[in-house]
């Protein structure tokens, strides 16, 4: 990989990156996204902080979308400096409000991604060079952002941009370096963003020979004198190799939405789905022309433009949409301020269309010169493009490397966001397989693009082709890498049919009753994990517990030595994860099941690199209560003594002395579990749901599960309430299980 070597004056403990880019419209966002997201996977506070705001009259969007995703407690106000006012008033005295108000930021923070201005102001040269001096002044080496691409704006939408080649990245790379080396900031790396796919390595190349070329120079410079007068701290004096990347363009990144092409042509909705307004547009047609010569220049993913008085245009567009047989789009408007005809509402209406229509009162040209100038925005509500943007962050960009040279290590506290991490990185190299038999859910499908997206897991999930495969489409969500299978197929089934005829012969089950039982999804899944054809299983968001757990209780059947099917919550605290059981499953435990619950819990605490240091709850500590429900629990923890020896295991035990240092010396000194337990074990089902569900809103902890434990193979359910993150975390965990059990597809 291309580096060059930078010697700047005196060394300082590095937390802050300053990211800035030569020109507008970089997608210097998307790396600062990409940063942080590296950075949360080590780190507990990670800020965010704009120097100069993007804009005085609304709020700045890029900003808002950083801090919906850095996990942090700072506000947006806290997370700006100054506005490009300011910096035309005073550019010296904006530069130390700068300073002050991101000293104030560093301080609550363990690392702080800076993101440079956004270009909207004045020209390139002289904003780079003060976006340098901002970087020095801060103590914030430098990720210099290069663009890729010739054209933005329109030409993009209409598909007309083209991309830099390798001797014009060369030659921007080297007006930056000379502005960067005369503000005397330091670079850490170089990323050349949206560049031409198929030249990849070219660009690096041309890259690093700019640096390289460039080293004599700015160590000399470096070695000459002193920082700027204004600098307020020391920059780093050891040799740094700085690397080159290049992560290749991404249309689906720079593309509007649905929602800012309605702003923008002042339009309103009168039919189709409206969470289909996030959907991407990839291209625009427009259609005042015959039928037969719109149809022809239908492209995937575009927004159709269509004057509002050619009905029969609409409606051919419409059939097409739906067809299958020609690309699917983004959207339709409907210019000229012209009301469809009621016949002609009443017809399109009939049709119940999914995709959205946009009416604008502009005409033809206005309409498409406002649509080819909306600008795509990387949103805080664009889970397409976030999935997309740490894709290509994590597969062109080495997170190690940089966090490496940013003198990051890895934090002893273990926060939500640090842990759901970690269940992806642990998924992603297992590289299970995973059934998903909710096919018809749209939060299936999301979760699905975002699994495949970050590679977590492989996937299969259960519907007809068409339909799946058409609602993802509709959805803007890529599902290429997925597998759809029908519950009706006509080779699995009757296999799947004749399995389940001999493990439920007992049962007196015939064929033609199991032929018709397997075609049910959750059964139908099951068996694909029983036979192989899957790792694990995760199903629930759109049916009941029983429903999805039956079939494994069925099928998959228990592992050796354990009596019960349990579950447990990852309870993720602010500083670290604890495991909660039995909270979804057995409502009235046994002694026997109480300790089966017990160890395997401790199991799936190490599953998850939890050290199991396990209390068996009651509401007596020690010997100093008795009665029935406080024996349940003291022969279950002498059940687990006789079972594990080893096991760190600690009750009766109160939940205040298992979790409370204090408390615990008072109640149960030199316990090795009091007051440092991390496997909490509820007498009953009452106790463990009420109490997980209290900690997870009073403590604003996350709960991750509920996870089964004890089955041959992993079956996970979901809350029918589940959001799209619950569903990608609990995949992770399924092929997680997966891996730690030996199961492989």
């Amino acid at each position: 990989m291309p580096t060059f070597e930078q010697t700047p004056s005196q060394p300082v403990a590095v937390k802050s990156i300053y990211i800035t880019s030569v020109e507008g419209h970089s997608g210097k966002s998307t790396i600062a996204l990409g940063v942080l997201d590296t950075l949360r996977r080590s780190l507990r506070r990670v800020g965010v902080f704009r120097p100069v705001a993007r804009s005085v009259t609304a709020r700045d969007y890029v900003l808002e979308m950083l801090l919906a995703h850095n996990g942090g407690d700072l506000d947006y106000e806290q997370s700006i400096g100054v506005t490009y006012d300011d910096v035309h008033d005073d550019p010296d005295a904006a530069l130390s409000r700068i300073v002050e108000r991101y000293k104030a930021v560093e301080r609550e923070c363990d690392a702080v991604v800076i993101l440079g201005s956004d270009y909207t102001d004045v020209g390139s040269p002289t904003e780079l060079s003060f976006n340098a001096r901002i970087a020095a002044n801060l103590g914030a080496p430098v990720l210099l952002v290069l663009g890729g691409r010739k054209e933005q704006g329109a030409d993009e939408l209409l598909g007309n941009s083209e991309p830099r080649s390798a001797d014009e990245m060369r030659q921007i790379t080297e007006i930056a370096l000379v502005e960067l080396r005369n503000a005397h900031a330091t670079l850490v790396g170089i990323v050349s963003n949206r560049s031409d796919p198929g030249h990849l390595e070219k660009i690096r190349d041309a890259i690093g020979r700019a640096a390289r070329e460039a080293v004599d120079e700015l160590a000399s410079s470096a070695q000459a004198g002193p920082p700027p007068s204004d600098a307020t701290a020391p920059l780093p004096t050891q040799p740094r190799r700085v690397p080159v990347w290049a992560i290749p363009e991404d249309r689906v990144l720079v593309a509007p939405s649905m929602a800012g092409i309605l702003e923008s042509i002042d339009g309103t909705m009168i039919m189709g789905d409206r969470r289909l307004l996030a959907r991407e547009a990839l291209g625009v047609v427009v259609a005042a022309m015959s039928m037969r010569n719109v149809l022809p220049r239908l492209t995937e993913g575009a927004v159709v433009v269509i004057p509002g008085d050619r009905a029969e245009v609409l409606l051919a567009v419409l059939m097409a949409n739906a067809s299958g047989t020609f690309p699917s789009l983004a959207g339709i408007v409907l210019n000229g301020g012209f009301e469809l005809p009621e016949p002609v509402e009443r017809l399109v209406a009939g049709l119940d269309p999914a995709i959205p229509i946009v009416t604008t009162p502009l005409g033809t040209y206005e309409t498409a010169v406002r649509i080819t100038a909306t600008r795509g925005r990387l949103a805080a509500d664009s889970q397409v493009k976030y999935d997309n943007a740490l894709a290509l962050f994590e597969q062109y960009v080495d997170g190690k490397q940089l966090l490496d040279l940013l003198n990051v290590s890895k934090s002893d506290v273990v926060t939500p966001l640090m842990f759901e991490y970690g269940l992806l990185d642990r998924a992603r190299r297992a590289d299970r397989h995973i059934v998903l038999p909710e096919g018809g859910d749209d939060r299936i499908l999301r979760a699905a693009s975002t699994v495949l997206k970050r590679g977590v897991a492989r996937l299969t999930i259960l519907g007809e082709e068409a339909e799946v495969r058409g609602r993802a489409t509709d959805l803007g969500l890529d599902l290429d890498g997925a597998a759809v299978v029908s519950p009706f197929d006509e080779e699995l089934r009757p296999r799947f049919a004749e399995e389940y005829r001999k493990l439920r012969a007992h049962k007196g089950i015939t064929y033609d009753m199991a032929f018709d039982t397997v075609a049910d999804v959750s059964y139908f899944g099951t068996m694909m994990v029983q036979l192989g054809l899957a790792d694990g299983m995760v199903s629930g968001a759109a049916h009941t517990t029983a429903h999805t757990i039956r079939p494994a209780f069925e099928i998959i059947k228990t592992r050796p030595g354990v009596s019960v099917v349990s579950s447990v919550f990852l309870m993720a605290l602010a500083d670290r994860v604890l495991v909660y059981g039995d909270c979804a499953v057995v409502p009235d435990p046994t002694s026997e099941q109480l300790a089966d619950i017990a160890v395997s819990s401790s199991e799936t605490a190490l599953q998850f690199g939890i050290e199991p240091r396990v209390a068996m709850l009651s509401y007596s500590t020690g010997s100093s209560g008795t009665g029935a429900d406080v024996e349940k629990v003291r022969l279950a923890t002498a059940l687990v003594h006789e079972k594990c020896p080893e096991l760190l295991v600690e009750g009766p035990i109160q939940y205040d002395a298992a979790a409370d240092l204090v408390v615990a010396a008072a109640k149960m000194p030199g316990s090795q579990v009091a007051g440092r337990a991390t496997v909490f074990i509820f007498p009953d089902l009452n106790t463990g749901n009420n109490t997980y569900k209290a900690v997870q809103r009073s403590a604003g902890a996350v709960a991750i599960g509920p996870v089964l434990q004890g089955l041959n193979k992993p079956i996970n359910d979901l809350s029918r309430g589940a959001l799209v993150q619950d569903i990608v975390n609990t995949i992770a965990i399924t092929a997680i299980q997966a891996a730690t059990d030996g199961v492989e597809s």
